[in-house]
C-alpha cells in the first residue's frame, strides 16, 4: 500500500510541475556567426560539427571552438552554436564583460543595433565584429499554449523565483512567445551561480 501511495505522490508532484513549474537552463557564453563571418573563419562553404540539439527546436551546439579578444584579455574556447544568423551575435557574462574589459549591455538576443564590437579569432583567422556583443537579458521561452495557462504574453516583465541551494526572485524576466519555442527559461552563468543551480532547478512566475 505504502508503494501504491508513493506512486500516486509522485505522479501528483509531477502533473503539478507541468502545470507549475518552467524548467531552468543555464547559458554559458557563445557566439553566433553569419555566413560572412563563419566563411572567414573556417572556410567558405565549411560545415560545422553538430555535438548536440539543444532545447529550442532548430538550435543546436557545434564541436567547433573559436576565441573572443577584447581590450583587457581573451576568452578562449567558445562555443559556436547553430544554424548560421544574418547577423554575429556574442553572448558573454558580466563577469566575462570584466574580463575583456568591455561595458556591455544588457539586450534581448537580436537586438544588437549600438551594442558593442568583438575580435573573434580562430586560429590566425579572425573577424572584426563591429557590434553584437550582448549580455543576454534573462528570459522565458514559451509556447502560446502555456503562455495562455501561465496568463503571460510575448514581451510582458515578469518576476521569476528560481529553485537551487539559494533559491532567488529574478526581476525583470522577459516573457518570449513564439509557436516554435519550447517552455524553458534561460539564464547566465552569473545568474546560475547567484541561486546555487543545478539541473533540477525549475521556475515559478510571480505576478
Amino acid at each position: 500500500m505504502t508503494q501504491l501511495s508513493n506512486a500516486i505522490a509522485d505522479a501528483v508532484i509531477e502533473a503539478l510541475k507541468k502545470e507549475v513549474f518552467i524548467p531552468v537552463e543555464a547559458s554559458g557564453r557563445h557566439v553566433h556567426l553569419s555566413a560572412k563571418d563563419a566563411a572567414t573563419l573556417f572556410g567558405e562553404g565549411y560545415e560545422f560539427t553538430k555535438i548536440k540539439d539543444l532545447s529550442q527546436p532548430g538550435q543546436y551546439a557545434c564541436k567547433e571552438r573559436v576565441s573572443i579578444v577584447g581590450p583587457k584579455g581573451t576568452i578562449n574556447n567558445v562555443i559556436v552554436l547553430g544554424p548560421l544568423r544574418g547577423d554575429t551575435q556574442i553572448e558573454v557574462s558580466s563577469t566575462d564583460a570584466l574580463s575583456l574589459g568591455i561595458k556591455v549591455p544588457i539586450r534581448q538576443s537580436g537586438e544588437i543595433i549600438d551594442t558593442p564590437g568583438i575580435t573573434i579569432c580562430n586560429g590566425d583567422k579572425t573577424v572584426s565584429a563591429n557590434r553584437g556583443l550582448i549580455v543576454a537579458k534573462r528570459h522565458v521561452h514559451m509556447t502560446p499554449e502555456d503562455a495562455k495557462k501561465f496568463n503571460v504574453a510575448d514581451g510582458e516583465i515578469v518576476k521569476v523565483k528560481v529553485t537551487g541551494e539559494r533559491p532567488v526572485i529574478f526581476e525583470d524576466t522577459v516573457i518570449r512567445v513564439n509557436k516554435n519555442f519550447r517552455t524553458y527559461m534561460h539564464i547566465d552563468y552569473d545568474e546560475a551561480n547567484c541561486c546555487g543551480y543545478n539541473k533540477d532547478s525549475f521556475g515559478i512566475i510571480l505576478k
